[in-house]
């Protein structure tokens, strides 16, 4: 492939990857947060609805802030940002796991958005890598 063949493709990856990780950042990092001051009753009943104690909704907020100042700060190491999508994706297998066994698979179906969305932005992350020519870890 040719410099700028290669030039193209990284701007086209890397505008994939900043959509895509924006997307998930605002949808699964600050909409929590801004629950979380806006609306706490909300949160605090869905907690109780899903069987878990009130404290547990701002323990995860602030893990998915942590996490998406994470993937979107560019200086961040790949480590650090593998560990982000791992924490992510644990959170989303969880979410799934809590509303299917509460209201069932059609609830919980909704999971699969933020799901697709995670595994966007962390495909093209490492295709970015790959182009940049800069290992993950």
């Amino acid at each position: 492939m040719d410099t700028a063949t290669n030039a193209k493709e990284l701007k086209k990856t890397k505008i994939i990857y900043w959509i895509f990780t924006s997307l998930f950042a605002l949808m699964d990092g600050l909409v929590p947060l801004l629950s979380a001051f806006l609306a706490p009753k909300v949160i605090s009943d869905s907690m109780h609805h899903l069987g878990f104690p009130n404290y547990f909704g701002m323990e995860l907020t602030i893990g998915k802030v942590i996490g998406g100042m994470l993937l979107i700060i560019p200086s961040v190491p790949p480590r650090l940002k593998e560990w982000a999508y791992v924490g992510y994706g644990i959170s989303l297998i969880s979410a799934f796991i809590a509303d299917y066994s509460v209201d069932g698979f059609k609830e919980a179906s909704a999971v699969f958005l933020g799901v697709f969305i995670l595994l966007m932005s962390y495909g093209y992350y490492h295709k970015m890598l790959r182009l940049q020519g800069k290992p993950v870890f």
